[in-house]
């Protein structure tokens, strides 16, 4: 699982529609397709049925809260990171 799949999961979970989800994520429509394709494979299974709508599955809903939690934690990680530019070197174990 890739962090660029959780993130369009996520887009297309909110927008029900394969094209804005993809503007939303800023590519195309078939490399949306194919990554949501990809995460489905690999969780084992169907996360939006797409006929006669889009619509998410109840594998979609059991994983969405998880999916929202790694693209919360991954961004406070990326916060974190950035108060830390220019910081310098911190030491593994804090000298005694």
């Amino acid at each position: 699982m890739q962090m660029h799949q959780i993130r369009y999961f996520l887009a297309l979970s909110e927008e029900c529609n394969f094209t804005r989800a993809a503007k939303r994520s800023g590519i195309s429509q078939p490399s949306l397709t194919n990554a949501i394709g990809a995460l489905e494979r690999e969780l084992g299974g169907v996360l939006f049925n797409r006929k006669p709508f889009i619509a998410m599955t109840t594998l979609g809903y059991a994983i969405q809260p998880y999916m929202q939690r790694i693209a919360q934690t991954a961004d406070q990680a990326l916060q974190t990171a950035q108060a830390f530019r220019g910081a310098g070197d911190v030491p593994c174990s804090p000298p005694d």
